[in-house]
C-alpha cells in the first residue's frame, strides 16, 4: 500500500483517479493546485505524486521543479503535452515517468506501480547480463562495482555520480540508471527488451520512453549528428555504449 498524491484541478478527472488508485490499494491524497501539493509534499508522508501539468495557479512544470527542491518523491506526470522537448525538460526536471493524455487507467496504474518498484530498489543496481536476465533475476554478486570507466567516462554506481572528461554530469536518477547500466555492458548490444526489465522492471512500459531518455543523455554528453561518440543506436537490435577510439 502506497500513499499517492493526486494534483488534478479538474474535480471530475480528479474524483476518477482517486478511484482508480484506491482501487488498487493505494492511500489517495489530493491537491487541485500546484501551491495545495506544494502544501501536501511539505506536510504529509508521501511514496508517489501524479502531476497534472495544466494547474490554474502554476504550471505543472514549475511545480515539479519547486517539489524537486524539497522532495525526492517519485512523480508521474500527466501531461497533453506529446513534444520530445517538453518532455526531455520535464524529466531534466526531476520527473520519474510521464503519461500522454489522453490515457487508460490500466496504464497509469502499471506506470504507477513500476515507479514505485523502482523507488523501492533505488538503493540496488539492475542485475543480469543482455538477453539472459528476467525481471525477478537477482544476486548477491550483481551488486555494483565501485567503478566503471568507458573511454572519458568515469561512473560510481555506488555514489551514484558520472563525469565526463572531468566535469560532473548533472543527470536525472533514471538518465543514471539507464547510463550505468549501458556502462556495465560497454562495447555490447543491448536489446531495448532487456533495459525495460533491467532499468525500467517493467516490460510493457513502450520504446519512445527509452528513446526520450537516450535523447536526454545523447544531450548532456554533448552527442551530435550522425556519428556519436558513446551513444550508438543499432537499429532493429538495441543500444550500444562504446569506447571512443
Amino acid at each position: 500500500m502506497a500513499s499517492v498524491l493526486v494534483v488534478e484541478d479538474e474535480p471530475g478527472i480528479r474524483a476518477e483517479l482517486i478511484a482508480l488508485l484506491t482501487a488498487h490499494g493505494h492511500v489517495v491524497r489530493s491537491a487541485a493546485d500546484g501551491f495545495g501539493a506544494l502544501r501536501e509534499v511539505t506536510q504529509a508522508h508521501l511514496d508517489a505524486i501524479v502531476l497534472d501539468l495544466g494547474l490554474p495557479d502554476l504550471d505543472g512544470a514549475d511545480a515539479l521543479r519547486m517539489i524537486r527542491g524539497i522532495s525526492q518523491v517519485p512523480v508521474v506526470v500527466a501531461t497533453a503535452r506529446d513534444d520530445d522537448a517538453e518532455i526531455i525538460a520535464l524529466l531534466d526536471a526531476g520527473a520519474d515517468d510521464y503519461l500522454v493524455k489522453p490515457f487508460s487507467g490500466g496504464q497509469l496504474a502499471a506506470r504507477l506501480g513500476a515507479v514505485l518498484r523502482r523507488s523501492a530498489g533505488a538503493s540496488g543496481f539492475p542485475a543480469g547480463a543482455p538477453g539472459t536476465a528476467t525481471a525477478s533475476s537477482s544476486s548477491s554478486s550483481d551488486a555494483p562495482p565501485a567503478r566503471i570507466t568507458v573511454g572519458g567516462l568515469e561512473i560510481d554506481p555506488r555514489g551514484r555520480v558520472a563525469h565526463l572528461d572531468g566535469a560532473e554530469l548533472q543527470l536525472t536518477r533514471r538518465e543514471f540508471d539507464l547510463l550505468a547500466y549501458l556502462a556495465r555492458y560497454a562495447d555490447q548490444v543491448v536489446p531495448k527488451r532487456q533495459i525495460l526489465l533491467e532499468v525500467w522492471r517493467e516490460p510493457y512500459v513502450d520504446d519512445q520512453t527509452i528513446d526520450v531518455h537516450l535523447s536526454a543523455l545523447r544531450r548532456k554528453l554533448g552527442e551530435r549528428g550522425a556519428r556519436p561518440r558513446y551513444l550508438q543506436t543499432v537499429r532493429g537490435v538495441g543500444i550500444k555504449l562504446v569506447t571512443p577510439r
